[in-house]
This record gives structure tokens, sequence and C-alpha cells, in this order.
């Protein structure tokens, strides 16, 4: 079985019904029944054959949520074309390290945006979906094995080097159809869309829940908390998945306004960011819902989820979901004893085959076929685990991952740095922000570094502070003792 195959029952059997409602073009709302979007991605699939692209051919896509994303999808899973999605935030260093990586046949992306691409050449989306209308809208259908790849998502390495996991159409089925059953979603409910399209939890958990099960999507550019009450408003869901930074947000409406959106609700989750407990009892408190939250990786989309029926613990991230399997172990690679924390170990047909074109990272990713997540992990007596960190530098910011190193690296590049070491602070909006630490030969211009890190990268990896030291607290082996930094509030 391959994606297709599970999105046929809306896109063939539910054609009539509406799927999306979405910003059209000029401002103004448009919907789409499913029946639509089945024939624009048969369309888009055909103009891809036509320019010569064959299964295996990677397609990158630097889009902002926007309904040519959810065609080049579906395209690409009808044609077993592989879909490489990039962070709208990147800019030509990053954009460029995956291009050179993926080495994607076609990158689709808006005129205003080539400038971002350096030398490369992508398309205009708008003329792709110009040259598309012209194709026929007859299903287009290759044979496709289900380990077949289905993405390449880019994520940060232990190098500092972003690796691309490749994720099946199997990897995606596992994955979809234990959320659509944990969580109970059907095709009477309503999504609000507001996660990037180009993550995983935008992409694997969201646009894919929506199409297997048939319900109707409320799509938006990107969460805004001045317009977020008009959309539960008008639209009136039942499903929502955020980050902590969204939930935090939403608790700044007023009560009587958060009473009325959850009265009307079914189900809250959180993910790719611890959701502190404090931000789940006030949640429940205005909106008398208690957020699910669970646990993924790119590497591996869901692996641990509180329940749908029964106790969603605070700060705890629940329990394998079905089909999965987890371990806990200690540095010496032995089992942990219940209670104590040691690395989380995951395996199941949800879990990536390897990072693209990069043997030697794959191989010392996995230990006798378990995946190492990185993440320390303790596990309760009946079964709740709950994350204690991780084995990694890896900052969590907004839901966005940030390696330090690439950002030393970048700060390492200014004249008179000598030395440059980048930590994640506790934040109680996004959860943690970077801070850079510089040693340098002379007093150091805080705006021109910034300005400095914002034209080379992602606004959200650019550091909250720049510090000067006189040295970096080391041991006697050299290794930064970053806990020994002088702190550093807001």
């Amino acid at each position: 079985m391959q994606l297709a195959d599970l999105f046929a029952s809306a896109l063939l059997g539910q054609a009539d019904d509406v799927a999306i409602e979405y910003e059209g073009a000029d401002g103004e709302p448009a919907t789409l029944r499913f029946g639509d979007l089945h024939a624009r991605s048969n369309r888009l699939a055909r103009a891809f054959a036509r320019r010569g692209l064959q299964a295996g051919d990677r397609v990158g896509v630097y889009l902002s949520n926007r309904i040519e994303f959810v065609d080049l999808l579906l395209a690409c899973i009808k044609l077993g074309l592989v879909l490489v999605p990039i962070n709208i935030l990147y800019r030509e260093r990053e954009i460029g390290h995956i291009l050179g990586d993926a080495q994607p046949r076609v990158v689709v992306t808006t005129r205003d945006a080539v400038e971002a691409f350096g030398g490369a050449s992508p398309l205009d989306v708008t003329e792709l979906t110009r040259e598309a209308a012209a194709e026929s809208g007859d299903d287009v259908r290759i044979r496709l094995d289900g380990g077949a790849p289905a993405a390449i998502v880019y994520t940060s390495g232990t190098t500092g080097r972003s690796k691309g996991a490749v994720l099946s159409h199997d990897n995606f089925l596992a994955n979809t159809v234990n959320l659509v059953a944990c969580w109970r979603i059907t095709a009477s409910d309503r999504y609000l869309a507001v996660l990037p399209l180009f993550h995983v939890h935008g992409l694997g958990n969201g646009l894919m829940t929506w199409l297997a099960s048939g319900c109707r999507m409320r799509l938006v550019e990107r969460f805004d908390a001045e317009r977020a009450a008009d959309w539960f408003l008008t639209f009136q869901p039942t499903l929502f998945f955020g980050v902590p930074t969204v939930y935090v947000r939403l608790l700044e409406l007023p009560r009587e306004l958060a009473y009325v959106i959850g009265s009307r609700m079914r189900l809250f989750v959180s993910g790719s960011a611890p959701l502190p407990p404090a931000v789940l009892d006030e949640f429940r408190t205005r909106f008398g819902h208690t957020i699910l939250e669970r646990y993924g990786m790119s590497e591996t989309l869901m692996n641990l989820s509180n329940p749908y029926a029964g106790e969603r613990r605070a700060g705890s991230v629940g329990m394998p979901l079905p089909g999965l399997s987890t371990r806990i172990i200690r540095p010496d690679g032995t089992e942990a004893a219940t209670g104590e924390v040691g690395e989380l170990l995951v395996r199941g047909p949800n879990v990536f085959s390897g990072y693209w074109r990069q043997p030697e990272a794959t191989a010392a990713a996995f230990v006798d076929g378990w995946f190492r997540t990185g993440d320390l992990a303790e596990r309760s007596e009946d079964g709740y685990y709950t994350l204690r960190g991780r084995r990694t530098d890896l900052i969590i910011s907004g839901g966005f991952n940030i390696y330090p190193r690439e950002i030393e690296e970048l700060l390492l590049e200014v004249p008179g740095v000598r030395e440059a070491v980048v930590v994640g602070v506790a934040d109680a909006r996004r959860g943690e922000l970077p801070v850079a630490y510089l040693v340098t030969d002379q007093p150091i211009d805080p705006p021109a570094l910034e300005d400095r890190c914002r034209r080379a990268l992602a606004s959200f990896k650019v550091p909250r502070a720049f510090v000067r030291v006189d040295a970096l607290p080391r041991t006697a082996l050299g290794k930064v003792q970053k806990h020994l930094l002088p702190p550093w509030r807001q």
C-alpha cells in the first residue's frame, strides 16, 4: 500500500465534500472539494512527468502554507517523487546546503523568494500551476513499494550540518493510521492548520491525518495571535495542533473568549518542544481542555502520546503508540531501571531508513536495529514516559531545532572573534532562546553581529544576545563547561 491508496477514500470517496478553506491569491476566502484537490494534483503530476521527472527524483519546495503546497505533496505522492520541504526562514547559506545535498531535479518557490537561491533557478509556483492547468485531471497512479521514499526532511545533526532524514510511504502510513485511530480523527472533525507545512508536525501529523480522515481543514499561512480568535470563532474547529509557543499566546485571549472556543473544540495537541506543566494547567482552567502532549522526531514521526481517553499527565509525553517499541538505556548500553534516566531508543514502522547519502551517520544513529533518539527519558511504574533533557546540545525554540555549532561557525568568521559558544536559555514563550558567548580581541558590536546572523541564518537561529567573556570555562580535556557560563537574563 502507498499513501495515494490511503488518501483515495477522501479524494475519490468524498469527492463532493468541501476539503479545504484558505485565503486565495486575491485575499478572498476560497474553498476546494476533495475531488478538486484530486484533479489539481493529477494535473501537476502530469506536468512534472512532461518535464521528465520520474519516481525517485527529488522536488524541493520552499513555500509558506498555501494551497499549492498541498498540490505539490499529492502530486509527488502519486508520481513517486520525493518531496524535500525547505524551511522558509532559511537563507541562501542554509538553502544551498540542502540543494547541494538532496540535488532535487526541480525546486518550487515564489517569484519574490528566488534571490534566496543564489545561482539556482527555481520554478515559480504560479507559473507551474498555470502550466499544470493545461494537463488532464484524470487519475495518475504508478506502482510503488511501500518502502519507497516519500520525503527527505532535513534536521540538525551532531556535526552541526543539516542531515536529510529519508521517510518512506510506509513510515507516513504507519504514523497517519496511528494518529487517526488513537486521537479519534474522523470526517466530522474540523482541523485548523496553523503549523508550517515544511515541518513534519504540520506535514506528517496535520496534512496527512486530514487527507486520511476526510475532515475539513482551514489552512492559514502562519499562526498569528492577533487573528487567532477570528479563526476559532468563524471556522469553529474541533481539532488543533500546536507547539508550546502557540499555547502560551492563546492564553492571552480573554477568559470569556477562551471558554467559547473551548466549548466547540474536541482536541488540542502539543508537540515539537516540552509543554510547561503550568501552561497545561492554566489552559485547562481557561479553555476547559487538557492539552494532549506527544513526542516525535523528524526521523521517526510520532513515537509516544498521552491517551485520548485516560490521564493526560502533566510533564509526560505518554506511552508508546501502537506498533512501537521503546527502550531506555544507560551509557554502557544496559537497560535502565524504572524511574532511572537514560537515553530513549525506539523501533517501529514509523522509524526512517537512514540519512540521505550519509551511511556513517546512519550507522551511528542505530544500535542493534534501535534508533537512538539522543533524548534522555525515564519511565514510570505505570508506563508513562517523561523527557529529561537531550544527550546533545540541540536547542528547541518555538518548535524549531537549532544546533549551536552552525551559529558558532558563522560567528567565528567575524574578525576578532577567537572563540564562540551558543547555548539555549529558558524562555516562557518559546521554550528556549539561543544566546552567544564570545571571546574577542576587542569590544563587540551586538547590532552588527545580529545583522550578520540575520543575513545568513533563519530568524529563529539568531542569538537573542551576544555576551563577551574573557575566557570560556573548560575541563582539563578542553571541553567547554556550558553550565559554568555567566547566566543571561532578559
